[in-house]
Formats: structure tokens, sequence, C-alpha cells
């Protein structure tokens, strides 16, 4: 990972904060030579050219990315020039957008949006995607440390906004240490009037079950601890607002089945190298169908008197705001009929409601049961839970 400033008693974040005016030049001169980043283009522009053009489209892409680059000068120019591509990418991989919520809050923010979590690049990108079509300035964005093993990446996504949560930290008390660190910079930043993306716990739910995870909301109040701020003093300076992003059909849907299946098999999962960074990818360039930006309303103090108040308060506005896809009866059905699972779940199904049985079929072809059953559970966790609540 790049750091442009040497002396961290000047600029305690520079290793992770988002890059600053003064290094755009810098860093985009270095994306503009990197050939793995031109060669990722192309098999991103043109999956399908024949290997023998390979050379000469990643020479041509080069050519055009420092040629784009040129009058690049600053991170709203950098953000400014890869709106067109967002936009491009959410119209290609979706059907629909729905936008709600953000017409009921004040226009200036800043605000602490504390989102659930199922795609590692996508989530953001499209909280981001909704501020700029309703005219807000876009948020910081959390990421994990271990999105950063790739030095492109890294660069591209602190020139867009990104933060730095070192997770890879050893021993408890540099754990500590980053944790405060993290904490202040996002206190620092809402001070300064930036917005935060957070997702409301470590990595992706993967089984489709959205939980406000205690410790990222611990970890966001540790900033007051040096003015003794009481806990809903310090997160209420925050001003957190929950924020819903569902995927009628998830790209990564498979992946995370397979993962899941190794997990109850083996106990552990080990990620390839790479893996994530493929995640990411996947996730960017699969169909999505219908996509649904849910914003909440901020958080009063009585809903955070302490981290598992505001949690389950956090909750409840997350799944008040969340809808249930015609893919989700549809995997109910599946598991129902095909398995021979949930049958206790007594699902009334929407009058008029046609299922897409056969796309859910032939999104798990060809797996092992095992996978087949757990991808199935993944899209049909909305209506499982709810049986469960109940009860």
């Amino acid at each position: 990972m790049h750091d442009s400033h040497p002396d961290i008693r000047l600029d305690p974040y520079q290793d992770i904060r988002p890059y600053s005016d003064e290094e755009v030049c810098e860093v985009l001169e270095r994306l503009g030579r990197s050939v793995p980043l031109h060669q990722a283009l192309v098999e991103y522009q043109f999956p399908r050219s024949p290997r023998l053009f390979r050379t000469l489209l990643t020479k041509l892409v080069g050519f055009q990315l420092r040629r784009h680059f040129g009058p690049v000068t600053t991170i709203a120019a950098f953000q400014e020039w890869l709106t067109q591509w967002v936009y491009e990418l959410v119209e290609t991989t979706t059907t629909d957008v729905e936008i709600s919520g953000l017409d009921k809050l004040w226009g200036g923010g800043p605000y602490l949006w504390i989102s659930n979590h199922r795609d590692i690049a996508m989530d953001p990108t499209l909280v981001n995607y909704a501020l700029m079509k309703h005219a807000w300035a876009t948020a910081h964005i959390a990421i994990g440390d271990n999105l950063l093993q790739n030095d492109v990446v890294a660069d591209l996504m602190r020139l867009n906004k990104s933060f730095i949560v070192k997770r890879s930290a050893e021993s408890n008390r540099e754990k500590l240490r980053e944790l405060q660190r993290l904490s202040a910079y996002v206190r620092d930043s809402m001070a300064a009037g930036h917005s935060i993306w957070i997702a409301q716990r470590e990595g992706r739910a993967k089984d489709n079950r959205d939980q406000t995870d205690t410790a990222v909301l611990k970890m966001l109040a540790l900033s007051g601890r040096d003015e003794k701020l009481p806990f809903a003093d310090a997160m209420r300076r925050l001003n957190p607002v929950p924020v819903v992003v569902q995927y009628e059909w998830d790209p990564c849907d498979v992946m995370k089945a397979r993962e899941l299946v190794a997990m109850d098999t083996y106990g552990s999962y080990e990620k390839k190298p790479g893996e994530d960074t493929s995640s990411m990818l996947t996730g960017l360039r699969g169909h999505k169908g219908r996509v649904r930006i849910s914003f909440g309303q901020p958080m009063m103090a009585d809903d955070m008197q302490d981290a598992a108040t505001m949690a389950v308060c956090a909750d409840e506005q997350m799944l008040a705001m969340s809808q249930v896809f015609p893919a989700n009866y549809a995997a109910l059905r599946l598991l129902q009929q095909e398995f021979g699972l949930y049958r206790e779940v007594m699902t009334k199904y929407p009058d008029g409601l046609e299922l897409p049985l056969k796309m859910m079929r032939l999104r798990c072809e060809g797996e092992a049961d095992a996978v087949k059953v757990k991808l199935l559970t993944n899209y049909a966790a909305p209506l499982i839970a709810e049986s469960e609540v109940a009860v």
C-alpha cells in the first residue's frame, strides 16, 4: 500500500484515510502506468476478445486512461469522472433501482450511514449512487484492509473516498489502538462535514441475515472516551441513520453458498489469494435484477442508550424498510417442494405473483445438493426469519 506522507505526527490518519487533492496527480500517474490495471480493464470491457489482440488492447486502454486522467487533479474531479461509469454499471446490471427515504432527511448532513452488507463493492457504490441522484455529497467509505492486498485496488479505493479498517492487527493492544484511531477518524471526518458509510458488521452477511454487530457500534463510540462521553452522547453527534440495500439476484450467490457449506462441513474456509477481489468484480459485473436502496430515520437518544439497544433499534428499522422479492418466495417454494425443508414456514404468496422458479433452479444448476439447499435457504432467509419471529 502506498503512503505519501512519511510523518504520522503531522497526519495521524495518513495510512488509513482517503487520498487528498494534493496526492491525486501522483496516484493517477501511477495508475496510468499500471499494466495490471490496463489488463484488468481489457478483461472487464472485452472479456471475449481474442488473446491475440489483448496486448494491443492493453496498450490502447493504457493510452486512453492516461488521456482521461490528464485533466483530473482533485478527488471531486475523479469522482465526477467515475460517475459516468457508475451510472452505466447500474444501468447495465440492474432492471430497476428504487431509492426511498432521502426526501425525508435534511439534505445538509453529515450522516453516519449504517448499512446492511451483502456485496463488497456494490453496497457503498449504490448508496453513493443514490446520494448523487439526489445531488447530495458522496460518503467516505469504510473498507477492510483485506481488500487492499492489491496496490491498484488500494489506490482506486482511496481515490474514491475510501478509508481503511485495519483488521490484520495482531496483538490486542494494537487492535485497540487501531480501533481508537479509526473511531477518531470517523468523528473528525464528520466534524469536517463528511458523511460516512459503514457496514453494520464485519464482512458480508453471506446467509442474508442482516444483524448489527455491537462491536461496530462500540468502536464508533470509542472516540468519546477522552471526553468521558456516555455511549448515547458519543453516538448522537455521529447522526446515525440505518440504510438497507437489497438485490433481487445476488451475482455472488453460488460462491457464498459454497463457502457456507465448507464452513458447515469442515468448520473453516480458507480464502484463495485474490478471492475478495474476484468476488468484488463478480458483484460489480453480475446481473442484480431489481435493486432497492432505503434510507431510514436518524436514530434518537432513546434508541442509543447502549450498544445492545442501538443494535436492536437499527435492525428494527432495517427490517421495516426491507421488502420481499418474488425470488425469495421462489426459493422457499423449491426448498419445500424439492427438498422437503421448511414446510412449517407457512407463507401466503401474494395474489397473481409469478414465481421465477426456472431462473432460481438455473442459479444452482450442476451444484451439489448441499450447495443448492444453502443457496435457496439464503434467498428464502427473509421469509424464514419472518416465521421465526412469529413463533
